[in-house]
């Protein structure tokens, strides 16, 4: 049977019952007694070590260890927590011509996020563009295409303003422990098996900034394998981070296999709603569900539900009647598309 910590007030009266029976006559409840301070002081320090006893109990087992003892259960079996990912991107350069911009040259975005450059370049026509990367590791890092940056340290005839046109992507946080317990308990659920459907999830998910895998077995041919998936809130990932699960997979696939490791295809699924009340308060909370609602349950080659879309609406804050006029029907896409959310036309109902 489970064992139930007993609450401070239960020890208190433990004690006190306990003295009792040893000094007849003498009354612990009295507060600012001896016997009471006594009984109060003792229940309480022994309280604290039942709690680290309980917590010390969660340590001896993987599902429910912190920090520390988590990442040693992983140690075990040869786990070892993804670090944080630097957000990599390209710089537009302006100035005079020939002009040498060193490798390393710090610019930053209007939050004060660093990035430096990875090569030496000479503009050549008043520009430049080269790649960089951010400074420190983090999701924190990625850029949309178009931001601004500024040259932390000027350089005599390059323009302070920058710009970066591709963006800067592929940056992930350190693992948490939630993400980190999930790989080990998968581990251990299912160990390797030298290329079993879960191995190349197991791959994929190894490297940083993958959140979600899927694989699809003959999808070109007898022995391919095609391996897809997202980044944190089933982002499509990028050229360069495909190459590097690519990568990582050729060094443990089995000989035989032919991996081919690609992004999704994003497949916007567009919606008309008819809502009461249609305001901006409650349109901005079914559109947050509805991408929630993705997020959870869109893969490749899956079908999104009707149902669940207007469950999804259903439950948005504030929402008091709807009619979805479009989709009509279950939404299903093919092994190389991932739903997305469209363009969502809200209409009074």
């Amino acid at each position: 049977m489970p064992f139930t910590v007993p609450s401070i007030q239960t020890l208190i009266d433990r004690v006190r019952s306990d003295i009792r029976s040893r000094l007849p006559g003498a009354d612990p409840t009295t507060r600012r007694s001896f016997l009471g301070v006594i009984s109060r002081t003792h229940s309480g320090a022994m309280h604290g070590l039942y709690a680290y006893q309980k917590w010390l109990s969660e340590q001896f087992m993987p599902d429910t260890a912190e920090t520390e003892n988590l990442e040693r259960w992983c140690s075990i079996y040869g786990i070892a927590r993804l670090p944080a990912a630097r957000s990599v991107g390209s710089v537009d350069f302006t100035g005079n011509s020939s002009i040498l911009i060193p490798v390393g040259t710090l610019i930053q975005s209007s939050d004060g996020t660093e990035y430096k450059t990875d090569v030496n370049i000479t503009t050549a026509g008043g520009a430049a563009t080269v790649a960089a990367v951010a400074v420190d590791g983090g999701e924190a890092g990625d850029l949309d295409p178009g931001a601004n940056l500024t040259l932390v340290n000027p350089i005599s005839g390059i323009n302070s303003a920058a710009v970066t046109s591709t963006g800067f992507s592929d940056g992930a946080d350190r693992e948490t422990d939630d993400a980190l317990r999930a790989r080990l308990l998968d581990r251990i659920r299912q160990p390797p098996h030298g290329g079993a459907f879960f191995d190349y999830v197991k791959w994929a998910k190894e490297v940083s900034g993958v959140d979600k895998a899927w694989v699809n077995e003959h999808e070109f041919g007898i022995g391919t394998v095609a391996v897809r998936f997202v980044t944190e809130n089933n982002g499509i990932p990028s050229a360069g981070l495909v190459q590097l699960v690519s990568d990582y997979i050729d060094e443990r696939r089995q000989v035989t296999a032919f991996v081919t490791v690609l992004a999704p295809v994003s497949a916007p699924i567009d919606m008309t709603i008819k809502i009461d009340p249609n305001n901006t308060t409650v349109q901005a909370a079914i559109t947050a569900e509805l991408n929630d609602l993705l997020t959870r349950e869109a893969e490749p080659g899956g079908t999104i539900l009707l149902s669940r879309i207007q469950e999804a609406i259903s439950i948005a804050a504030g929402e008091s009647d709807h009619t979805l006029v479009t989709p009509t029907a279950n939404v299903t896409h093919t092994s190389s598309q991932l739903p997305t959310l469209g363009t969502i036309t809200y209409q009074d109902l």
